[in-house]
């Protein structure tokens, strides 16, 4: 379910876990809790199974960075690092010619 303006729904954290936890420990149905929340079953299904697979690290939030992403990360800093050090050692392994003949 959309918005008026056609931007995606957003919720935190606190709302997706109680919402989940509504159906698990509170004996009621996703599509109870759905309609009670204003939003659709599936999206409590898939809260359900992403909150069942990942536990307290399911939802993390903007600005927070899963593993995965902070991995990304590390790997592209570890990269520019290493082009760099490439680039230097390209540049201080030419022969330079200061002048001196023998």
């Amino acid at each position: 379910m959309g918005s008026e303006n056609g931007k995606k729904k957003r919720f935190d954290r606190d709302f997706k876990i109680s919402a989940v936890k509504m159906v698990t420990e509170g004996g009621h149905t996703a599509a109870e809790v759905a309609r009670s929340l204003g939003i659709h079953a599936t999206q409590i299904y898939n809260w359900k199974k992403k909150f069942g697979d990942q536990g307290d690290k399911a939802f993390p939030g903007k600005g927070h960075l899963s593993e995965l992403g902070a991995l990304r990360r590390q790997l592209r800093e570890v990269e520019m690092e290493r082009d760099i050090l490439k680039k230097a050692v390209g540049i201080f392994s030419k022969p330079t010619d200061n002048g001196l003949s023998s």
